[in-house]
């Protein structure tokens, strides 16, 4: 054999070429086409947005041009020095009245911080169970909220509510921070209604599988409680909904409807163009620099840093709109915004197995939606094992949890409705489309059409069979609170939910690299850094960190504590009493307005255009063929292994093999889901028809709840998998003439006008 070429021969690795891994996913050919395909697509979406941002300043520029054309004439106006005066009074006032608003702000934040930062709660409520006395303790307790006088009287068989607030920087409180809220709707329809809160600060070493243990004691308790009534409601906002998705997959046999008010559930999920908050794990980094915080927090997370990553995805908002708002409708605006700021400044604080679990398996990881998320070491979530009804609400105006991480852990657990069925899995979701983030929880609006649709609706819930439905809700007639609403259940599938983003999810593949760079970074921050940190950092350097955070100081300096304001508070009331505002056609208040707008768009347009350079560099680091190959071990989910056979799911199996067993009652349930999977949508007032019949005809009346739901799940397994078998099996079920006519004219009656069913009907 003739020696081979030195140029030919492959380098002496002596372990193999480092590159082996990557290999199949590296050919030229096929890495230049890749990474063309993707940079013309990214190029694509760049231009569109930067043609956009153009269109929105030169709209603005020709707005205030013609505004400025408007207002500047009537400055030669022989009143004009009288219209400043008025005018240069007003602002005086304004601002003292402005700056009267941040001292009460500060000063209400050192009084809840004195009183210990208690829920800011506007109902009384009384203990039940302080977490920290639990086996496994945990700053979390359970409270029953006291109906007011207001209020309808609790039924004693009424469902129980459990509603779990986000944790994530500020309080609890915001799911009853007024009337027309969470609280106030499950109240007004009489139904016992419990909170959970928490304190500031966490039990020593507290992890996420200690808040869940005592979730689900509480939810115990209020079982037994509440014997007669069946399994609670358990509603989560934001982080409390996947709080409550944890609690409900662990413990399926003690939850009743799981509500996940804007929770994130998919993180890396999103549309390219938006939901900016997911990329900074990539471009920032997310592991170290947390981990960093709560080695010099002295083992403890400040959740003040999480409150600051809010604020700072809105920069107009939290540096000149909010504070604009207050300074020029000061009269009315500053006892909505120091109610407001009474829960957005009050800060609490995580363990580091807390932040870092959380870092792991939902922020960077994705693990949870991916169905590789372990409590600890005994216990592996999965949120298929769910078997009560899910339902999500989330809105396509939400800036921190867009639809699509709220709903993309379906696909990526499911691969069909086919499966959901087969499961005995119900669920359910709702957009609203334009509420933002915080609205979902605190708005009026939402609380007097979603929140009271949703609490009357669950009444009915689980007599709707397994599936996937969308919860669409328009309005009727009425107006305000007294405004009445439809609500149908509409069939979706799997592609529907994919389509509420670009309906590839390509860019995900980005994802799994950030995750595998982040958390090899954390190993070795545990290695090298972190022993050093602990060394070194004191109990008196910790105090320190919290005390000196900007948040906290802006609302020490604005506050009593601070002599440079103690005559304030007396020149304020003397100006509220002497109070005259400009009028409303002053032409120097309509330039004010005018300014102050132009200045929220200058600071939308560098939001914008950070925004743009933050997905630039997340795809430019991320996305391409190297980094997909390397992060491929951790891009793997549930939904990606090879299609089980569901019909050889020992449940499925069960069923079909006796499909023509079963008398009147399951022949009824039978025919129901098949008129339900023909029409492909359910109304609520149908919904509610078949739910008084489970519990007022017989021989459903007597049965007790979990068998109801079991055979509405046999049901709905024998017409999703056999539909002809189960249709030819009914005369068997139905041998009595008499029966079979009954159950004829109640099919009949469920299924309304034949005009509203489908042909195959």
């Amino acid at each position: 054999m003739a020696d081979q070429d030195p140029a030919d021969r492959p380098l002496p690795f002596p372990f193999g070429s480092p590159f082996k891994p990557f290999s199949h996913h590296l050919e030229p050919d096929a890495v230049l086409n890749k990474t063309g395909e993707q940079s013309a697509r990214l190029h694509g979406i760049a231009a569109k947005r930067l043609s956009r941002l153009r269109e929105s300043v030169e709209a603005r520029a020709r707005e205030t041009v013609e505004r400025l054309g408007e207002v500047a004439p009537r400055l030669a106006h022989p009143n004009v020095l009288q219209h400043y005066a008025e005018y240069a009074a007003d602002v005086m006032q304004r601002q003292i009245i402005f700056l009267d608003t941040l001292r009460q702000r500060g000063n209400n934040f050192i009084e809840h911080i004195e009183k210990g930062q208690p829920p800011l709660l506007a109902f009384d409520y009384e203990v039940v169970i302080d977490g920290r006395e639990l086996p496994r303790p945990a700053n979390y307790s359970l409270v029953h909220i006291l109906p007011g006088a207001e209020h309808a009287a609790t039924r004693d068989d009424g469902r129980p509510y459990i509603i779990i607030d986000p944790r994530a920087g500020h309080g609890s409180g915001i799911g009853g921070f007024k009337d027309e809220s969470e609280v106030g709707c499950a109240l007004a329809e009489g139904h016992p209604v419990y909170f959970v809160i928490f304190t500031p600060y966490p039990v020593p070493d507290q992890t996420i599988g200690d808040v869940t243990a005592a979730e689900a004691a509480f939810v115990r308790e209020v079982k037994r409680r509440h014997p007669d009534s069946p399994h609670p409601i358990v509603i989560g906002n934001c982080q409390g909904g996947w709080g409550a998705m944890l609690l409900a997959a662990t413990n399926p046999d003690i939850t009743g409807p799981v509500v996940a008010n804007g929770t994130p559930l998919s993180y890396w999920a999103g549309e390219v163009g938006n939901s900016m908050m997911r990329y900074l794990g990539g471009v920032h980094g997310a592991m170290l620099p947390i981990m960093m915080l709560s080695d010099l927090g002295g083992g403890t997370f400040d959740g003040a840093n999480l409150v600051y990553n809010f604020e700072s995805l809105n920069p107009g908002n939290t540096w000149w709109t909010k504070y604009y708002s207050t300074f020029a409708n000061g009269d009315d605006e500053a006892p909505r915004y120091l109610e407001f700021e009474r829960w957005w400044s009050g800060f609490y604080f995580m363990s580091e197995p807390e932040i870092r679990w959380i870092l792991e398996n939902l922020f960077v990881g994705n693990k949870l939606a991916r169905g590789q998320a372990f409590l600890d070491e005994r216990t592996h979530v999965d949120l298929r094992d769910i078997r009560s009804p899910i339902i999500i609400f989330c809105s396509h105006g939400d800036n921190i949890t867009p639809p699509q991480q709220a709903l993309y852990w379906i696909p990526d657990n499911y691969v069909s409705v086919d499966e959901i069925r087969a499961r005995g899995q119900r669920i359910l979701y709702t957009l609203h489309p334009d509420i933002g983030h915080l609205g979902i929880f605190v708005s009026s609006k939402v609380a007097a059409k979603q929140h009271k649709e949703i609490v009357s609706t669950l009444k009915t819930i689980e007599s709707l069979a397994p599936g996937l439905y969308e919860m669409v809700i328009a309005a009727t007639e009425g107006e305000g609170l007294e405004k009445q609403f439809t609500v149908a259940f509409e069939a979706r599938n799997i592609d529907d939910i994919v389509a509420l983003g670009d309906g590839h999810r390509t860019d995900e593949r980005a994802f799994a690299s950030v995750s595998r760079t982040e958390l090899l970074s954390a190993e070795l921050y545990d290695i090298f850094f972190r022993p050093i940190l602990k060394s070194v950092i004191t109990p008196q350097f910790a105090k320190a960190m919290v005390d000196q955070h900007p948040l906290r100081q802006r609302r020490y300096f604005f506050s009593d504590q601070n002599p440079m304001f103690a005559a304030l508070p007396a020149i304020a009331d003397r100006v509220r009493e002497d109070r005259r505002p400009a009028a409303a056609d002053n032409p120097f208040l309509e330039m004010e307005k005018l300014a102050a707008g132009s200045i929220e768009h200058g600071w939308n347009m560098l939001r914008d255009l950070r925004n743009l350079w933050t997905e630039a560099a997340f795809f430019a680091l991320y996305d391409h063929p190297m980094s997909h190959a390397y992060g491929e071990p951790h891009a793997k989910k549930i939904s990606d292994a090879p299609a089980e056979d569901l019909t050889s799911l020992p449940e499925v199996q069960r069923v079909l093999d006796q499909i023509d067993k079963g008398g009147f009652g399951e022949a009824l349930i039978r025919m129901l889901v098949i008129l339900a999977h023909e029409h492909g949508s359910v109304r609520r007032d149908r919904l509610e028809k078949s739910n008084r019949m489970l519990l007022d005809m017989e021989p459903f009346a007597g049965m007790r709840p979990k068998k109801r739901t079991r055979m509405i799940h046999e049901q709905s397994i024998a017409a999703t998998f056999a539909p002809d078998d189960a249709i030819a099996a009914l005369p068997t079920m139905l041998a009595d003439p008499a029966d079979r006519a009954r159950a004829l004219e109640i099919c009949a009656e469920m299924a309304g006008p034949a005009d509203e069913m489908s042909p195959k009907v």
